[in-house]
């Protein structure tokens, strides 16, 4: 391994050791990609370059948490046809992409952020929550008309949501949470637009 290591340039080995450490990555896949990369056209590679330091340019919306290129508020949270005493709390930005994809959905979310699996949320979390509730309290007159809990049918998911139900049961006329269209276990992300769509119909 030392051997084959020493024949790599600097450059290659660095971009692989950083790259590896992407989700479902890992070192095989990120020395492919590397030679690939490699291999491109001048003004193909340039374009990547380009589109990953606009990646720097983004931050979070200041109500729901989503990314936004500019300004206060994301594209949803700044429509004025969402209706915002629906709020979807979903986990990660694949799980809202998802969600918006089935084209059912015309509510507000909040981005809660991944969930620890050790039965207990991160003091970020908390502190979204936190900012959701003095939202309901102080800009949507208190109580709104449904938060839906679009967390994944996993062990974490199920802990988080009763603890949601809890705290947000003064704050909201319902609560209820994606219909068991997916399968325990199963994450949001990787359902399909028909599967979500049900999940969301049958809500409960």
């Amino acid at each position: 391994m030392e051997i084959f290591v020493t024949m790599i340039p600097e450059q290659i080995q660095k971009f692989i050791d950083n790259f590896s450490r992407l989700p479902s990555l890992g070192p095989r896949l990120a020395t492919r990609l590397a030679f690939y990369l490699i291999g491109l056209d001048k003004n193909d590679l340039k374009n990547l370059e380009s589109s990953l330091g606009d990646l720097r340019h983004l931050s979070r919306c200041k109500q729901c948490f989503f990314l936004k290129g500019g300004g206060n508020l994301c594209a949803i949270c700044a429509n004025p046809k969402r209706d915002k005493t629906v709020i979807a709390i979903v986990e990660k930005e694949t799980d809202l992409i998802s969600l918006e994809k089935t084209g059912q959905f015309q509510g507000h979310y909040l981005l809660l952020g991944e969930l620890p699996g050790r039965g207990s949320l991160e003091s970020s979390q908390k502190l979204r929550l936190e900012h959701l509730k003095s939202r309901i309290q102080k800009e949507l007159g208190g109580k709104i008309k449904e938060i839906i809990i679009a967390l994944n049918p996993t062990g974490a998911g199920d802990f988080t949501a009763q603890m949601i139900k809890k705290e947000f049961e003064s704050l909201a006329e319902k609560i209820t949470r994606l219909g068991r269209g997916i399968p325990t276990g199963g994450e949001i992300e990787f359902a399909d637009e028909e599967t979500l769509g049900q999940a969301l119909a049958r809500r409960n």
